[in-house]
């Protein structure tokens, strides 16, 4: 199948596919749409099931990309990139360099950072080959700590602003006792826990590492869940934190959050569940406004004139964004994907 056939592709400006015998390199780099800006978002390695498995996730990433950077505020497009294989066992320095020719390759279209199954110390490693490298160097700290160019901090506060901001229009309430699952606990997933168990959140967790559970449950007080049982479970916020496309025709009739408020990507398998969503009472955030707090720390890092509270501060409008696109959305009466999805699609040139 060609890849203007996939049903993921959206008029992607540019879809590379990258081999490299020595390092075993098998990598997807796709543009989606550089309207606003270059395109910018991090780099993936991931143990696909196939190489059709990676392009659906790239394409649908990348455009993810455009419509997070149109919503918030930045003058960047939507890009990705995704590695084939396992991060724990297939990594190697040779690889990454490998990785970093290959970004090169595209001419500034396109701009890397980090993501899941690639480190700092990854990045690095690419910058040695390519100038198109971000999220390496860092100013500015949100939260007054050092600002060491890991964008998992400022993605896990802003997914936390954004639940907070959906539990008060949803359930009108503040954080204090409400029960939440999140699925996933990786460098996002996990601070988003800590933020909750600060605000009062009781918590249900689940991820695929052991190690990951047990300090959740030493350190948050979180109750283990199984993988199957997260998405279902009589709780009040679903907060989906590990791949994308969790919320499908399967899990769907089986969810009893009232609200779901995640950092994956595209956690809706097609754009019709936000519908479903919609007539069962569910309120649903957008992955894409909800997880932008990442991409706009990378974004003012780049910038010679902010500051940790300039940054803080943007981070913090993911909560109006929200409240702006859950309005709308009432008063058109459509479901808040579709609305937030015209809002994005007007900023960046679409319609």
């Amino acid at each position: 199948m060609s890849v203007f056939d996939h049903h993921e592709f959206d008029n992607h400006e540019q879809v590379v596919f990258c081999s490299d015998k020595k390092t075993g390199l098998k990598a997807i780099i796709a543009v989606h749409n550089t309207n606003l800006g270059p395109s910018l978002g991090g780099c993936r390695m991931w143990n696909y099931i196939d190489s059709g498995d990676a392009l659906n996730d790239v394409l649908r990433l990348s455009k993810g990309m455009t419509y997070k950077a149109a919503m918030a505020n930045l003058k960047l497009g939507g890009g990705k990139s995704v590695i084939i294989g396992d991060p724990r066992k297939d990594k190697t320095p040779e690889m990454m360099e490998a990785m970093g020719r290959f970004v090169d390759s595209v001419g500034g279209k396109y701009i890397t950072a980090e993501d899941s199954g690639i480190s700092l110390d990854d990045l690095l490693l690419m910058s040695k080959h390519s100038s198109h490298v971000t999220g390496i160097q860092s100013r500015y700290s949100f939260h007054g700590g050092e600002a060491d160019g890991n964008p998992a901090p400022a993605t896990a506060y802003g997914v936390f602003v954004g639940l907070r901001e959906s539990v008060r229009y949803a359930l009108k309430s503040d954080l204090q006792g409400v029960k939440v699952a999140i699925q996933g606990l990786g460098h996002v997933g996990y601070r988003l826990a800590k933020h909750l168990k600060e605000a009062g959140a009781q918590l249900f967790v689940t991820d695929i590492y052991q190690e990951q559970l047990a300090k959740a449950e030493s350190e948050l007080g979180a109750t283990i869940v199984s993988p199957e049982e997260i998405l279902s479970l009589d709780v009040d916020v679903l907060a989906p934190c590990a791949l994308g496309a969790v919320i499908n025709e399967r899990s769907l009739p089986h969810i009893k959050a009232k609200v779901i408020a995640g950092a994956a990507n595209n956690q809706l398998a097609v754009e019709a569940h936000g519908e479903e969503l919609k007539a069962k009472g569910i309120l649903y955030a957008p992955d894409y406004v909800i997880n932008a707090g990442g991409v706009i720390d990378i974004y003012h890092q780049k910038q010679s004139d902010s500051s940790g509270e300039q940054l803080k501060e943007h981070i913090e409008q993911i909560g109006s964004t929200l409240s702006e696109i859950y309005e709308r959305a009432e008063q058109l009466n459509k479901s808040t994907n579709t609305v937030s999805n015209l809002i994005a699609e007007e900023r960046f040139g679409l319609s």
